[in-house]
């Protein structure tokens, strides 16, 4: 049986989440872009100690089917990565328009590539 102590959970609370235009304002003005082939990723320190993310999905990305299930593919990417984040970050992923039906495994491609990025 697997330790519980060493097990990180791997959920997605209300407190890493970002909620408020204001928050969002400053992210983008302050923060450090990075660009994929179907995402913009805006990363900026906070002073929660807690790792956030803000997700922006524009109606010109397709109708509202399109547009929950990327963010539910893009919540689910952070919710299993977010050990590879540093703490105290926000992090703001921004969605292209007019992206092709992608899987899970695109997403988690493409997110990838810019998290290496970050490291660099």
């Amino acid at each position: 049986m697997p330790d519980l102590q060493s097990m990180e959970k791997k959920t997605f609370t209300k407190h890493e989440r970002i909620r408020k235009r204001k928050e969002y304002l400053t992210i983008d003005k302050q923060g450090v872009r990075s660009y994929s082939e179907n995402f913009i990723i805006i990363v900026n320190r906070n002073r929660s100690g807690v790792k956030r993310l803000g997700i922006t999905v524009s109606k010109k990305v397709g109708n509202a089917v399109k547009r929950n299930r990327i963010k539910r593919l893009l919540r689910e990417f952070f919710r299993l990565n977010k050990s590879d984040f540093a703490d105290s970050q926000d992090i703001v992923i921004i969605v292209k328009r007019d992206i092709p039906d992608l899987t899970y495994q695109d997403v988690n491609r493409q997110l990838e590539r810019l998290i290496q990025k970050k490291d660099n």
